[in-house]
């Protein structure tokens, strides 16, 4: 390898250690080794930021603002609310959200399409006493799927298809993954069905005295001085034998009791920490002698206008690995944390001292504008009331589903080039009023748009410096006794390992020369090759990392890290099997 070749390893060796272990925001990290290549002169600027003039970024773009719109005029609600039925049929449930999910998420960005039908799939579960655990890693499944479909089904897409222009390849059609991705996406979803009832556990199970239990939350309560609680063991102040909530410890004055028996006397000042449903958390702060530790927010807020919220910390937010002491969460957010859930935990420590995490949900209390406020700001992944209810339908709804139809047929049928077609449709969205000028900005995520743009710099050094053509090598040595479809899938699987590890997007243009520079060597037409990338950047089922919306129903469904491959496994199988037979026979070697 030559020395160029040598620095690049390093550096996206580093990059992708990095970002696996979140030491790093995205954007922050594929920029700063983009600019490293350039500084020691393995990249030339023209090609260290050629991303940033390529069309993929600028598309991605415009359909942010298009799926912003559809979210914001809930175009898709009412259908979400019919199609999960008034049964109690689990099967039968997922059956029936799986397949409009990924429908829609063919042309649309599955973000927006999780964010919608997450909170309504939860609360359908809830109300018919069924494991919203069944139901929501579904969606999020369904929706990474229906991706795979169309070219704008997800951003990778577009990235692959940009990367190819780029090297001088026609570009992908709006339809030409369809011939692989459509026959993944329906077996896949088939797999869903069948499997996810039987694979994925029932969290309620965790404790017997739980089983009514959907997600474990924590809320601290202090017991008023010469109150109704003050004096009072836990059983005579009715708190031994609440439904589906009981209290865990009991802090003293800087001295811990725990566990908790039901003759433990309270004293004024002692602080309750309660584990349970969150109905029956939300109905603590009703009970007499018993108030929220938050208790000088809540009365600021007053008692009109307010509402619970659920909110799902991304790994971009600033809270990550604050505490919410550190953060000034009230004064910040304007908004009282009342519980913190996280995935396969219980957060027995005091709410103020529990450093945060990617995938934490926040029990909160605020004014009720406060979703339409700060569910644009990307702090949070995922923002839903408590108890929410589809909204009244949107005029505006059917103007966005016109404009989202026209977008597809002119792109498909190539009177306009993809680019062109999605900023004319996000210009005429803000025209007819679907969303404000400012709303469209902030639904632009500018963090992604650097790492696509940035992440073309690291993979031009990847090619250019010749690395790509030592990792090729490699892959051609392990799988060269199965020729090109034994290279095929070494492509396969490695793209499949990145995108686990780092952003999909990321993952894509790191895989790309690798791919191209495999089929270079075997003689062989590259495009299958690519159609492979895409693929394997885009289908992620292993973790709650490897994916956006596999992170946005980690903590509603009180999944743990390992639930993920239980139902994954099988689907990766799957689409392995499936990809590797029908490439090659949709782009012969």
């Amino acid at each position: 390898m030559t020395l160029d070749a040598w620095i690049t390893l390093v550096v996206v060796v580093a990059t992708i250690a990095a970002l696996a272990r979140d030491a790093v925001q995205p954007a922050v990290g594929v920029f700063g080794a983009t600019v490293v290549l350039l500084v020691v002169g393995v990249l030339e600027p023209a090609r260290a930021f050629s991303g940033f003039s390529n069309p993929a970024p600028i598309t991605v773009g415009a359909l942010f603002v298009l799926a912003r719109a559809v979210e914001t005029t809930g175009a898709l609600e009412p259908l979400i609310a019919s199609v999960m039925g008034a049964g109690k049929s689990q099967r039968g449930a997922v059956a029936r959200i799986v397949a409009p999910t990924a429908a829609a998420s063919a042309f649309l960005n599955n973000t927006p399409i999780v964010a919608m039908a997450a909170p309504q799939v939860a609360e359908w579960a809830d109300q018919r006493g069924l494991p919203a655990s069944r139901f929501l890693m579904p969606v999020s499944y369904a929706a990474i799927l229906g991706g795979v479909v169309t070219l704008i089904g997800t951003s990778t897409n577009l990235v692959v298809h940009g990367l190819m222009i780029e090297r001088g390849m026609p570009g992908l059609g709006m339809f030409e993954l369809s011939r692989v991705g459509l026959p993944i996406a329906v077996v896949g979803c088939g797999i869903i069905t069948l499997l996810s009832i039987r694979l994925l556990p029932d969290r309620r199970a965790a404790r017997d005295s739980f089983d009514q239990s959907i997600r474990e939350f924590t809320m601290a309560m202090r017991v008023v001085a010469g109150g109704p609680m003050d004096g009072k063991t836990i059983e005579e102040g009715g708190l031994r034998h609440l439904e589906s909530v009981f209290c865990v410890r009991v802090d003293r004055s800087g001295h811990v009791i725990a566990p908790v028996g039901p003759s433990e006397v309270l004293r004024g000042d002692d602080v309750l920490t309660f584990v349970g449903k969150v109905d029956q958390i939300v109905d603590l702060q009703r009970r007499r002698g018993l108030v929220s530790t938050e208790e000088h927010h809540l009365d600021r807020l007053g008692d009109e206008g307010n509402t619970f919220y659920e909110a799902v910390i991304g790994p971009q937010s600033p809270l990550v690995g604050q505490t919410l002491r550190q953060a000034g969460f009230r004064k910040r957010y304007q908004a009282a944390v009342l519980a913190i859930h996280r995935a396969g935990q219980r957060m027995d420590a005091k709410l103020g001292d529990v450093p945060l995490r990617v995938g934490d949900t926040l029990l909160l209390l605020a004014e009720t504008g406060w979703r339409q406020r700060w569910r644009e700001s990307g702090d949070f992944l995922l923002v839903a009331r408590l108890s929410d209810s589809p909204r009244a339908h949107n005029p505006k709804a059917v103007l966005v589903g016109v404009i989202a139809l026209g977008l597809v047929v002119l792109a498909s049928t190539g009177i306009l080039p993809i680019l062109e077609a999605s900023l004319g449709a996000a210009l005429l969205l803000i025209a007819v009023g679907a969303l404000t000028p400012r709303q469209a900005r902030q639904a632009v995520d500018i963090d992604v748009l650097v790492v696509i743009a940035a992440a073309f710099g690291l993979g031009a050094a990847v090619a250019d410096s010749g690395l790509g053509d030592v990792i090729a090598d490699g892959i051609l040595t392990v799988f060269s006794p199965l020729g090109a479809l034994g290279a095929l899938a070494g492509v396969l699987l490695a793209t499949m390992l990145l995108t686990e590890l780092v952003t999909n997007n990321a993952a894509a243009v790191l895989a790309f020369p690798i791919a191209m520079s495999t089929a270079s060597a075997l003689g062989a037409n590259p495009r299958g090759f690519a159609i492979a990338v895409a693929l394997g950047a885009s289908l992620s089922f292993l973790t709650p990392i490897g994916y956006q919306t596999n992170l946005m129903v980690y903590g509603l469904g009180g999944y743990r890290f390992s639930d993920y491959a239980r139902l994954g496994v099988p689907i990766n199988i799957v689409v392995i099997a499936l990809a590797l037979l029908i490439i090659p026979l949709a782009w012969p070697f």
